[in-house]
């Protein structure tokens, strides 16, 4: 089973589990309605894409509304710590949520007590809060975007509003260098993605693989874009692919979705989303070798 828990920018959405299923441009949880806009409900929609794709279970989720006052997510939270042995989720990945280390150490312990350790995935304020607790290589994957790659490169930083050097003073080329600065500073997952013009895929500190074609600048305006990739990684791994050929396949589809889409800063991310189906029917059995039969 794989278990995709964060919050929702709600005031009204109480903590809310089971099945999702894609309405349109919206998502449907036990009867609650969710835009489909960015943040968790793109990245459970990019993953429901895909699992219904790869003919594999589609993911359970845990969502609850957050405003930014963080009781939304302390509420993710104390759920999964009390719950997590029973879930035996196989994969965990945990996204959009208020940071706060106290309470990612304790699902960290509750974690390691599990009969088996689920496969964890952190994006957004989760990593930053993983990093930020100094338990990143307790987690297999983060998918940072190149800014938030400059957040686990900073030694001191505990949010990315915090790194030393001004965000729009990052340039991207530095990638490889803010890379192997995250892990000799041990603030790096097993294996990173990292999001941008270029994709790195990296594994302990070793760059295995580069994406950047097709290149579509448009995707870069459209919220949500970043989320689909986590998504997507999410489910590739629940299917069974290994973590690094995962990550190289969601980086390919994010972009080839895009192109597709004929993407421009009017798209919106679940437009993007629906084209996730077409991609894997056209380019899937020769990236990977996963042939579905329609």
């Amino acid at each position: 089973m794989m278990l995709i828990a964060g919050t929702i920018p709600s005031k009204a959405l109480p903590l809310t589990t089971g099945k999702a299923v894609i309405d349109g441009d919206s998502l449907m949880v036990n009867g609650h309605r969710i835009p489909c806009t960015q943040g968790t409900s793109a990245m459970v929609s990019a993953a429901l894409q895909t699992t219904e794709y790869l003919k594999v279970e589609a993911p359970q989720v845990l969502l609850v509304g957050d405003t930014g006052k963080g009781n939304g997510s302390r509420q993710m939270y104390e759920y999964l710590i009390e719950n997590v042995q029973k879930l035996t989720p196989e994969v965990l990945a945990l996204h959009y949520c208020l940071p706060d280390m106290a309470l990612t150490r304790r699902l960290c312990e509750a974690v390691k007590k599990c009969a088996k350790r689920p496969f964890m995935i952190a994006d957004a304020a989760s990593m930053y809060a993983a990093k930020a607790a100094g338990l990143a290589p307790e987690f297999d994957i983060f998918t940072p975007d190149a800014t938030e790659m400059a957040f686990l490169a900073d030694r001191e930083a505990t949010h990315p509003a915090y790194i030393a050097r001004h965000l729009f003073d990052i340039d991207v080329k530095q990638t490889p260098k803010l890379v192997a600065t995250a892990y000799q500073y041990k603030n790096a997952a097993k294996l990173l993605l990292v999001k941008g013009a270029t994709d790195y895929i990296v594994r302990n500190g070793e760059i295995l693989a580069t994406v950047s074609e097709p290149d579509v600048p448009m995707l870069e305006p459209i919220g949500g874009t970043g989320d689909t990739i986590t998504g997507m990684v999410s489910a590739f791994v629940h299917a069974g692919l290994e973590p690094h050929e995962a990550a190289i396949i969601a980086a390919r589809a994010n972009r080839t979705a895009g192109k597709l889409a004929q993407a421009t800063p009017a798209t919106r991310v679940w437009q993007i989303i629906h084209q996730f189906p077409a991609v894997f029917k056209e380019n899937l059995c020769q990236w990977s070798g996963v042939c579905i039969n329609p």
